[in-house]
């Protein structure tokens, strides 16, 4: 037994040492490689998913051809690498590096819009739905950052192919904004904390008119202003939300409305 337990080990060691071996000879033969050619490679391994890699390859394309397109599409295609492998603290720092360096390149459009994907996965992405998570009751750093660098983007390149996208997404993170706002009121509402409630629902009817989190924010605005004793504002309160919700029955049933970001059933 302790025989075979030895040739197993020795056989796995075998493997491990030959896996390194590949790995080396990989690194050794790119010495020999042209810019053109240690690009297509790194291309192939981000394609292929080997982020690892192909950021390694890159690297060594920008370091050893350090001038020319090549080396900008590099850092480029550094940048997104880091974004698809999930980290953001060095896509974040890539993203920066890169329009530090070419802020006139001709596709410093997609950095921008690239900064705010990768914020906006961060903290908003669609895979929490799928675990029923309520993203609005997370810290609304990541979804700020991402709403600035969409913005940045429409602001500075109201032409480019990614503006649509962009504005899209930011209505969307508007939303969750003024909904993060919210959660905050009703958290304060539901421990009698009335005038931090209050004051919470304000801002996100002030600062988000529009987006579909005024409804209850209004609701709860009355609701602290009655708890509180202010009849003058409760009822001013109550005028705005007829006005603007007539066929609204949260205020009387007490009820919840449906997450803005629940788009099935």
């Amino acid at each position: 037994m302790q025989i075979k337990y030895i040739k197993l080990v020795g056989l796995a060691l075998t493997l491990s040492l030959g896996g390194c071996g590949i790995f080396g000879d990989k690194v050794e033969e790119s010495k020999n490689w042209s810019a053109e050619k240690l690009y297509a490679e790194a291309k192939d391994e981000l394609a292929s998913g080997s982020y690892e890699r192909s950021v390694q390859l890159f690297e060594k394309l920008e370091s050893r051809y350090p001038f020319g397109a090549y080396a900008q599409q590099a850092q480029l295609e550094i940048a997104y690498a880091y974004y698809k492998q999930g980290d953001q603290a060095q896509a974040l720092a890539a993203i920066d590096r890169f329009i530090k360096l070419h802020p006139n390149h001709a596709n410093v459009d997609y950095m921008y819009y690239l900064r705010g994907l990768v914020n906006f996965n961060d903290d908003m992405g669609f895979l929490s739905f799928i675990a029923n998570q309520d993203i609005t009751e997370r810290d609304p750093k990541a979804t700020r950052d991402s709403f600035d660098a969409f913005k940045e983007l429409a602001i500075r390149f109201p032409e480019s192919k990614y503006t649509p996208d962009a504005i899209a997404r930011m209505k969307y993170l508007v939303n969750a904004l003024a909904q993060y706002d919210l959660h905050v009121a009703k958290y304060y509402l539901r421990r009698n904390a009335y005038l931090a409630a209050a004051n919470r629902a304000q801002s996100a009817i002030k600062e988000y008119p529009d987006a579909p989190a005024s409804e209850e924010a209004l609701v709860v605005l009355i609701k602290s202003y009655e708890a509180m004793g202010m009849t003058e504002l409760r009822d001013d309160a109550k005028r705005v939300y007829l006005k603007n919700f007539p066929n609204s029955n949260l205020l009387e049933t007490g009820g919840v409305k449906k997450s803005w970001w629940k788009f099935w059933g």
